[in-house]
Parts: structure tokens; sequence; C-alpha cells
């Protein structure tokens, strides 16, 4: 699954932030538009003309980017940069494609030669949102390397885990996380080079910096076949140890231009701005591949720390034209005053990590005239289901199926469910696997035979569809609290929980309960101006709102305030 930005990760490890929204504001925003697709006239249309032939070899270096390099050579794509980095404080970083393609080429280079690296062997990208990491990424695609991102937030352990595992040879870091890798490296006796990213030089490692200065930018990108395996994403499961999910050169390098061309709707003159994690999938769907698959401008942000003053000064002060985030961040965005910035190139807002509250783009809507078109997807595949534009938008649902694949509604049997009964999303992957779906877990046959079921591939999400449609989260199969019987999703009683005024976050899990088998307990924040209030009377008064929000059964019949909080965002 793509990771959710959850407040139960301070509880459970699993779970979602629920953030509260001030007082609902009904009107439209005065500039509120409707923004046309670019790249296609309706959904419908979008479902008939979508069609990828899957090419025996392919390099998404050698067959997307330097044929942008090209069509940039030859005038027949827009000024806009390939890539535009910021740092907050003043810094400023624009590369074309063809200045992408020979930094990347020199970054190649390095990995053939200084690091001995050769096709198919693997390397962990440990980095900030630096530019380098978008140079590890490219130079890992034209030399066949196999590349594994890893989250900044990587503990000691989790790295000697991953580097074990994975059997990494090289591994790609800056000086905050060094110390890390030579406490465990003695451990890891696949481990032979270390590239790190700093201005410094430290023993036993290659400074990047200095090495690009000399490296040749003469390189042949490796003529990689369309199933070789290009790159390797940790994910988290329900129990165990972290797996790791192995993508080939096509399944992302091609399968997601359903994501740019269609949900993103993006062209040569569009800028987006994707905040996700280095770490994470959502990084590749959105800052890597979908962009460039369009020949888009990438635009990245340092922001060590989520700060929603940057984020309004950045949107305000540069020509980006498509916002990608996850529901936590806009739930934090609108508890700001947002009335003194213009977001004059904004057209597009995208969100995707986990489901999103109908209170948040419609507080999102009010402020800024956009609405927020969902995404849902995981780490294994690429957008399953969305709300594209043009299409009319049901609040709370992840939208239509992407033309990528046949997703259905299925019972335990693998039983294609009729509309409005829950069940397990599917995505049908015989006779025909769809592009666009990992290859398998690595070292992990069990694991990978445990998705299917007849002909489908389970997502480990619930949900349903509409009468027209439309899918509707409902929540992880292993979330699903079973109350006297009653099945529920925490999604609905969070979203409930937060439509009331003194709720500033929730997180809702299950709790033992020796008469009901479990109950529903919720955790949460409260707002400032009730922090003085009586704790047992909120109390209360929350249990009924929830009862009138949503089924009475669904209600929390335990509810636990916290006091102290730590924000971790990881999108």
């Amino acid at each position: 699954m793509l990771p959710l930005v959850t407040m139960k990760t301070l509880l459970h490890a699993k779970c979602f932030w629920r953030l509260a929204i001030p007082g609902s504001v009904r009107e439209l925003h005065k500039d509120y538009r409707i923004v046309p697709p670019q790249n296609f006239s309706n959904y419908e249309s979008m479902k008939q003309e979508f069609k990828l032939e899957t090419p025996e070899y392919f390099n998404f270096a050698k067959d997307i980017l330097d044929q942008w390099t090209n069509m940039e050579k030859a005038g027949k794509r827009p000024s806009n940069p390939a890539f535009w980095w910021i740092n907050g404080n003043g810094e400023e970083v624009r590369w074309s494609f063809e200045e992408l393609g020979s930094l990347s080429r020199k970054f190649a280079n390095i990995l053939t030669e200084a690091c001995a690296l050769k096709r198919g062997d693997r390397v962990i990208v440990i980095l900030p949102r630096i530019p380098e990491w978008w140079l590890a990424n490219v130079a890992c695609l034209r030399t066949g390397t196999v590349l594994i991102p890893g989250t900044t937030q990587l503990t000691q352990r989790d790295i000697l885990y991953r580097l074990q595992s994975s059997k990494a040879k090289c591994i790609i870091t800056d000086e905050v996380l060094a110390p890390a890798v030579d406490a465990v490296a003695s451990k890891c006796e696949n481990l032979h080079s270390k590239l790190i990213v700093s201005q410094k030089p430290k023993d036993g490692w290659g400074n990047l910096k200095e090495m690009m200065k000399q490296a040749s930018d003469n390189h042949t990108c490796v003529k990689t076949k369309h199933d070789e395996m290009m790159a390797i994403y940790f994910t988290s499961g329900t129990s165990g140890t972290p797996k790791m999910t192995g993508h080939t050169h096509s399944s992302f390098g091609l399968g997601l231009s359903v994501n740019g061309r269609f949900w993103l709707d993006l062209t040569p003159s569009d800028v987006i701005w994707n905040t996700s994690d280095t770490g994470w999938a959502k990084s590749a769907w959105s800052s890597i591949f979908s962009p460039w698959i369009q020949g888009a401008c990438v635009f990245a942000h340092y922001l060590p720390r989520f700060e929603p003053t940057s984020i309004f000064q950045t949107l305000s002060e540069f020509p980006i034209t498509v916002f990608c985030s996850a529901p936590t961040a806009y739930r934090m965005l609108i508890q700001n005053d947002m009335t003194s910035y213009k977001f004059k190139s904004l057209k597009h807002c995208v969100s995707a990590g986990e489901p999103i509250n109908p209170e948040v783009t419609e507080q999102w809507r009010n402020r800024t005239g956009l609405d927020i078109y969902e995404g849902y997807g995981q780490t294994e595949t690429v957008l399953i289901c969305g709300n594209f534009k043009g299409m009319k938008i049901k609040s709370g649902s992840m939208g239509k199926p992407s033309p990528a694949f046949d997703v259905k509604i299925l019972d335990i049997n693998g039983n294609v469910l009729p509309p409005g009964e829950e069940g397990d999303i599917g995505i049908q992957v015989l006779p025909n696997r769809p592009l666009g779906l990992f290859a398998h877990y690595i070292d992990n046959p069990t694991k990978t035979a445990s998705t299917l079921r007849g002909n489908f591939y389970i997502t480990g999400d619930r949900g349903y569809m509409d009468e027209d449609g439309y899918f509707w989260f409902v929540a992880r199969s292993d979330d699903i609290i079973l109350s006297s019987g009653y099945r529920i999703g925490p999604f609905e009683v969070e979203s409930a929980l937060i439509e009331h005024p003194a709720v500033a976050e929730a997180a809702v899990v299950s709790s033992p309960d020796p008469i009901r088998g479990e109950v529903v307990k919720a955790f949460i924040v409260l707002s400032h101006d009730y922090k003085s209030h009586d704790q047992e009377q909120l109390k209360k008064e929350i249990q009924e709102h929830v009862k009138k929000i949503t089924a009475p059964y669904k209600y929390p019949r335990k509810v636990g305030v916290l006091i102290m909080m730590t924000i971790c965002l990881v999108f």
C-alpha cells in the first residue's frame, strides 16, 4: 500500500490522522472554476481510447527522457524546465531535459566505474528532497541497476534490515544517516560501495559532489527488457517485517502514463509539485514517471518539515499548475489563514495515500476555488481508481476505475458482487495481466500467491461500488472492527468525529471487549477552544454526536483524550 499518514502510527503503528476542520462554509469560493481536461474529452472516451503497447525492450531514461531531450533540441517543447528545485533559502536549481540527461549520465558512470556495479545490482538510496535524489533515480535506470528508495526517517535497525534483506551492493545517503550506515555496514556482506552527498569528505565514502565534477557524461544506456526488475519498494504489511515490492521497467515506466495523462492531466507546459517523501512509491508516481512521461516540469521543495506557510508562499510565488499532496497535508493547510495568498497559476489539485474527508475537500474548494481530485492506488500498482477532470465528483468517493485496470468488488470466493454490496477490492489479472501491476514480492512467493483470488489480484482494501460505478473505500481488510457481529470501518467513525467542533484530530482503533468481542475506541486531540472543558462531559457529548452522524452501533464506546502529540508526515 501507499504509506498512510496516521495518528495510529503513534498508538498501534497503523491508522489515519484525522484533523479538525473549522466551521463549514457552504458557499462556493467566488473564483470557483471547473477546469476542463487537456488530454481527453470525458471519462468514457478515456476508457475506450486508452491502450498501452508493451515493447520487448524498454528503458525510461532512453525511451522517454532522451526523447524529450530531442524534442527540446528541435524546438518542439515549451521552454519549461524539466526539473525545478528550491530549498526555501534562496537556492534554486533548474535543469532542462538535456541537462538532466548529461548529469544523470555522469552519475551512471560513477555507479558502473567507481562503484563497479553491474546490471541487476541493487542500490539503496536514502536522501531527502535534494536534486541528487532525482539524478540517482535516472542513473539507476541508465545502468540497469535496481533502485531501492528509503525514507530519511529510517533508523539504524531499519537500514540494517533493508541492506541485509535486499543484498544491496551500494548505498547512497547524506551525512545525517551515514553514521547509521557505518554502524551496521560490517554486518552486510554484500555492501561494497557507499556514496555520500556532502560538502565534506568522509572516510570510507565516495563523495558524490566531488566525483560528479570529474565524471564523464559519455555513457550508453543499457538495453533493458520491459519485464526486467527496475525498482524495489519496501512496504509494511499487517504483520512481520516490511516486504519488498518489485516493479519492472514497464510496470511503472509505462504503466504510470495513466496517472500522468489522465489523473494529473499533464502537458509539457505544466509544473507539478508533489510533496511526497522520497522514500515512498508516491514519489515515483508523481515526482518521476508520471510528469516526465508527459514532458512536464517536476517542481521540488527541500521542505524538511511540513510548514503550511511555506506551502502557501511557494504556491503563490512559483508557476505551479498541479499540486499533489496527502489528505493530511490538505487538512493541516485548511486550518491556517489562507486569505492573503493567491495561487494564480494553480489549476488542478490531487490527493492520494489515504481517504480524504468530504469536509476537507469542501473547505479547500471554499478557500481556493478548486476541487481536490482523489486517487487510489498502492505501492503494488499505478492508479486503481480516481476522480478525473470532467467527471462529477461524489464527495468521499475514490472515483471510478482508471483505464489501466478492470476493478471489481469481490466476495470471499472471488465472485463479483453487485452495486451496493461491500467486499474486497480486486483487479482482474487473468487471463491477461495488466501493465501497471508489480511483478512480485521479492523472495516471498507465498505472500505473492496470497494476493490472488481466482482471476483477481486482491488489494487488501474493502469497499463497494454504487449504482453509478463510483467506488467507495470502507477500510483496510485488517482494520475492520467486528463488534457484536457488526462490521465497522474506522474511516467513517473518524470522519464523524472530526465534524464535532471540539475534535481537532481523531484516530479509531479496535479495543477488546469481553461481551462484544471488540468495540470502537477513539483517540482524540481537542481543539484549542475546548481544552479547558470538562473532559468526561465532552466525551459523552462527542459519543452522542457520532450516534447522530452515523449508525449508532458505530459510536466509540471508549474515548481517550491525547494531550501531547508528535506530527510526522510521510506522504
